[in-house]
């Protein structure tokens, strides 16, 4: 990566009906010294000291309809595309996150010349590792905390995702830790409602974990959802770490990055950083952010695991999309220091994705959450996890699925659930 000490950069991808170069240099204004018109005090010191950069800015596209409307546009003029990248002084904001955020998104997606804008990578200083370390957990740890070594943590979601109560919620932790599960989630929708509060499902779910665990000597990790203000998610992590618990879960869009920070610089637990609302950030191609620039904030906020979806998975995602951002979960973006988080694949998820999700990421430092493929196993939870372990052995030995299928029978079960 780029190295740099004073300053932070950031890449778009812009599209506009007008001249690529000049927009790119509203941008660098709107964002840091200038505003629309000259204001008395913007002198050429004070712009050498503190205006925005237009480091690149390469046409990659033209003649193209517009993506989104604009007052101030003829829908009928084509647009261009280009890749712009800006740089601005540390010394504008300092290693702040919430304000790194207002600076490079800001009012940019509001431009009237700007027909499309997506922000595609960051690049900061090393200023943002001494004030934010990122994971305090990670792949290492995770691993440490699941008893899981070598190989994918095999994990699992709580369905029904609403609807049961606490003791209910306990007796499927319990089947699902007889049946060697490595990981289990609460779904983003349970938090602390009247039918299920958060104390009294740790409590019960943590009872079954701990006598599991005083059994076998396997702590199954669980991620209790403790979603919510920033002084109710430091008393919930309390209590799940008091209770023995190993994870905490938070709908990071939920709880914004200030409550993220805040959450990560209380905590002793890793966080599990789900990323429900994302698909309104990113899917049209021309409007939000690329998963690896979103992700790269929250790890530095403190995300121990992240969410990438899953190939052939439930959603509109398309597999690329998928891999590239499992990939950037361990790809350096701060000066000095690798802030790597462990990727979540899930969102309808079998053993039918496992050796194409191996092949594609070339490791298996990832969390595998299947839902309704162990759940919905003909031979029961058990069976479910057996297949999908088989299957990552399989993958991981370079052995076909189908070949390995003819030898275990909850593996050839588990090849039919969904097809």
């Amino acid at each position: 990566m780029t190295t740099l000490t004073d300053r932070f950069e950031t890449d778009y991808l812009l599209e506009t009906t007008a001249d690529p170069e000049r927009v790119a240099e509203t941008m660098a204004g709107e964002q840091s010294s200038g505003t629309f018109v000259a204001v008395p005090g913007e002198t050429a010191a004070l712009k050498e000291r503190s205006a925005a950069r237009v480091i690149r800015c390469e046409v990659v596209a033209s003649d193209l309809p517009q993506s989104l409307p604009s007052a101030a546009v003829d829908p009928s003029r084509p647009a261009s595309r280009a890749r712009v990248t800006l740089s601005w002084p540390l010394a504008n904001i300092g290693p702040s996150l919430p304000n790194l955020l207002a600076t490079i998104a800001g009012n940019l997606f509001e431009l009237r010349q700007v027909s499309g804008l997506r922000i595609e990578a960051i690049r900061l200083p090393r200023a943002f590792a001494e004030a934010y370390p990122g994971p305090s957990f990670g792949v290492e740890g995770t691993r440490r905390l699941s008893g899981v070594e070598h190989g994918p943590v095999i994990g699992t979601i709580i369905k029904p995702s609403v609807g049961f109560g606490p003791d209910e919620t306990a007796d499927l932790v319990a089947t699902l830790c007889a049946a060697g599960i490595d990981f289990v989630k609460d779904d983003e929708l349970q938090s602390d409602g009247p039918a299920c509060p958060f104390d009294a499902r740790v409590d019960a779910v943590m009872r079954v974990v701990n006598d599991h665990a005083d059994r076998t000597g396997k702590k199954v990790m669980v991620a209790f959802n403790l979603t919510g203000e920033i002084d109710q998610m430091r008393r919930r992590h309390d209590h799940v770490l008091a209770a023995g618990g190993t994870c905490v879960m938070a709908s990071i869009n939920s709880v914004g990055i200030a409550g993220m920070v805040a959450l990560a610089r209380h905590g002793g637990l890793p966080i599990h950083a789900h990323r429900n609302g994302w698909g309104s950030l990113s899917r049209h191609p021309a409007l939000g952010w690329s998963y690896p620039a979103w992700n790269a904030l929250w790890r530095l906020a403190g995300a121990d695991h992240t969410h990438v979806n899953g190939l052939a998975n439930k959603f509109a995602e398309e597999d690329a999309s998928v891999i590239a951002s499992a990939r950037s979960c361990f790809e350096p973006f701060v000066e000095g220091a690798s802030m790597v988080a462990m990727p979540v694949f899930s969102s309808g998820q079998t053993v039918r994705q496992v050796h194409g999700t191996f092949a594609a990421l070339g490791r298996a430092d990832l969390i595998h959450a299947s839902g309704g493929g162990i759940l919905a196993h003909p031979g029961g939870p058990a069976a479910g996890v057996g297949a999908l372990r088989r299957a990552w052995a399989a993958a991981m030995a370079g052995e076909a699925l189908e070949d390995a299928a003819r030898e275990d029978r909850a593996l050839a079960d588990a090849m039919a659930i969904g097809a």
